[in-house]
């Protein structure tokens, strides 16, 4: 599985910022995303490996590298679910230690031909390393080390983790029609930000730093969340960074009515907080 700018890549820019004024060929990405704590300052690069999330621009030269970075090709070894190559677990020229290579199985559930029970995989220290490299990144010898690499594996398999959970909150409106959802593809929109998050920043929030598009398999029919990703400040002790805004597409009668449902049930609650706290107070 991949990520886009996701909140495991931005730690990994930190890591490095503050070289870049020593090696200025070091990438800049996106602008720099601010905010208070920790990761302050952090800017934006481009994607990790594999989880549900890939970016869109194709890379002006062919790279040297095959890597898991979720980026469309043209190749027809391409996996259309994933938008990713075959995975490259090779250490890279003039890596300076060796990186682990195991994989950790999510508690994502996969669909299969077969429908057999799987779950998608995140990836390797080493894919991780090699996707980043294949996208521009070039390490120093002192920029990062092995316990570095270990937590961005950890940040970024908890942000996907995180968006399964807020998934499955939406999905309970439908046990009864299907018990077992899974995630059939994924796509990162880093650069197309939704109509949400765009009245939001009108009415003077931050923009979302990322955002994917997972298409879930509820039983047979496919139903697409929109994810968007904001800068939650610290790397809290479960390694989680990112603020989520999980919702299912404004595209079907079924998601629109899921949307109101909640936002009614969201208003009820608030009003009887609200309403119990007054009658305490008096």
């Amino acid at each position: 599985m991949g990520n886009t700018v996701s909140a495991a890549e931005l730690v990994a820019s930190h890591i490095v910022h503050t070289e870049a004024a020593a090696t200025p060929n070091l990438p800049t990405g996106h602008p720099p995303v601010h905010h208070e704590g920790k990761y302050a300052s952090i800017g934006a690069a481009s994607p990790p490996p594999e989880c549900p999330m890939h970016q869109k621009q194709e890379p002006k030269e062919k790279p040297t590298l095959i890597s898991e970075c979720p980026v469309k090709h043209d190749e027809s070894d391409i996996n259309p679910l994933n938008m990713m190559p075959p995975m490259n677990q090779n250490p890279a020229p003039d890596q300076p230690f060796a990186l682990p290579k195991d994989r950790q199985v999510s508690s994502i559930p996969k669909v299969t031909e077969d429908g057999k029970q799987e779950f998608w995989v995140y990836p390797s220290q080493q894919m991780f390393w090699n996707a980043m490299l294949r996208k521009g990144w070039r390490w120093q010898k002192d920029d990062i080390t092995p316990k570095d690499m270990g937590d961005i594996i950890k940040i970024h398999n908890a942000n996907n983790e995180q968006a399964w959970q807020e998934v499955l909150k939406w999905e309970a409106l439908h046990a009864r029609e299907c018990g077992n959802p899974k995630l059939k593809s994924f796509g990162g929109k880093a650069t197309e930000y939704s109509p949400r998050a765009r009245i939001r920043s009108w009415m003077g929030y931050e923009l979302p730093f990322d955002r994917h598009d997972w298409i879930v398999d509820r039983c047979g029919k496919d139903v697409r969340y929109i994810i968007d990703y904001y800068d939650g400040g610290m790397v809290d002790e479960k390694y989680k960074f990112a603020l989520l805004d999980v919702r299912p597409a404004m595209d079907s009668p079924e998601n629109v009515w899921d949307r109101m449902k909640v936002a009614y049930m969201r208003w009820k609650f608030e009003l009887q907080g609200k309403f119990k706290e007054d009658t305490n107070t008096n």
